[in-house]
């Protein structure tokens, strides 16, 4: 099993949702996680801390809510609905992609399931806006950022003004009225996106991060043709990522992962910096979606030991779920019900391992989570 470790000592001026990073101590055992250490694997291979349990929602390629979950399922996020509540999902295939929604009632069963895009292509993560609405992003060359409405009533919408590069993660920074991406490649940049107008995303300004000094750049031509110089070159001083994959904004902070290095970047916004909070030497593998709540940060294994850690502001790294018996899959899309009670993410290609993802499941974990 694998042991809890603490982050690399950091400056205290790092902050994380409010909170401040302490410095690094020494390894200590798994069993001083906030939440205990995990359990036996249950009935679907899930290994659980006490007092949490878990189920599976929707299977790839079978009926849920009256409609077949896709597979390959990929980034995810939960908004409300009157007393319950919606989890949007991805398909991360070629050419049919899209996304689904499945709209839980206030007991947590399923009402129903339905498309809110198709005819996308690898709709890899994405991220959540502030006035209700999922932005799906596409992992190809010149991928774009298509903006989907949770509950299915407005058809989705492309939105080309956020750029066409190969797009992972999408964060909204409320405080700035910013939305930070990030690229999926081996020389990917961190970019925002300032809407002309906020909460309208047909048009704006999109910029790359740079140097200190002069940290954001505009970049030249956010829609490049497929001969032209694409955005992560267009700007000389442009810093480059090693596999940019999920981001998070909570409190005046952008968290994203790389998963090239494997490390948790933290992009201050108030000082305008970036720095590392988990620099890739501990038992956290294969870095990929994050999410957040309540100061903590929860970040998803692309294989590793298909374990979803915790990041807690004092510092502490420790698994809080595990998947047995599929170490060629990944985890996606974790997402918290509104209330914080309820965790849901997949396995996007299950115990099959299948690279078409046609052994996606999902799941949801109940349990004391902090909030």
């Amino acid at each position: 099993m694998r042991r809890r470790t603490f982050l690399t000592a950091l400056p205290a001026s790092v902050a994380f949702s409010g909170a401040v990073w302490h410095e690094a101590v020494a390894s200590v055992s798994a069993g001083d996680s906030p939440y205990g250490p995990l359990g036996a694997p249950d009935a679907n291979g899930m290994a659980l801390p006490a007092g949490f349990t878990g189920r599976v929602i929707a299977r790839s390629g079978h009926s849920v809510g009256g409609t077949l979950w896709h597979p390959a399922p990929d980034g995810g996020a939960c908004f409300a609905d009157g007393t319950g509540w919606i989890y949007v999902s991805n398909s991360e295939v070629p050419l049919v992609g899209g996304a689904s929604a499945i709209r839980f009632r206030a007991d947590g069963s399923i009402e129903r399931a339905y498309r809110i895009l198709s005819g996308t292509n690898l709709n890899c993560a994405g991220g959540a806006t502030p006035w209700n609405t999922w932005l799906s992003c596409e992992e190809i060359f010149r991928g774009r950022v298509h903006e989907t409405d949770p509950y299915g009533a407005r058809a989705a919408q492309p939105r080309p003004a956020m750029g066409r590069f190969k797009h992972e993660a999408a964060a909204c920074d409320p405080d700035h009225r910013v939305i930070y991406l990030t690229e999926d490649e081996s020389d990917g940049c961190f970019y925002r996106f300032t809407p002309t107008t906020w909460g309208e995303l047909s048009s704006g300004r999109l910029e790359v991060l740079c140097g200190d000094g002069v940290p954001w750049r505009e970049v030249p031509d956010p829609t490049p043709g497929v001969l032209a110089r694409q955005t992560r070159h267009q700007v000389p001083e442009a810093r480059h990522f090693n596999g940019g994959e999920g981001c998070h904004y909570a409190a005046g902070v952008c968290y994203f992962t790389a998963k090239g290095d494997r490390k948790v970047w933290a992009y201050d916004t108030a000082r305008q910096t970036v720095t590392a909070i988990y620099d890739g030497t501990g038992t956290l593998d294969g870095v990929d979606n994050i999410t957040g709540q309540k100061g903590d940060l929860y970040v998803a294994e692309d294989g590793g030991n298909m374990e979803i850690n915790i990041i807690t502001p004092d510092g502490v790294v420790a698994p809080i779920m595990r998947l047995d018996g599929q170490a060629r899959s990944e985890i996606t899309g974790p997402a918290f019900s509104p209330d914080g009670t309820r965790l849901y993410f997949s396995s996007q290609r299950g115990t099959s391992g299948e690279t078409a993802g046609t052994g996606g499941i999902t799941y949801e974990v109940t349990g004391p989570f902090r909030r």
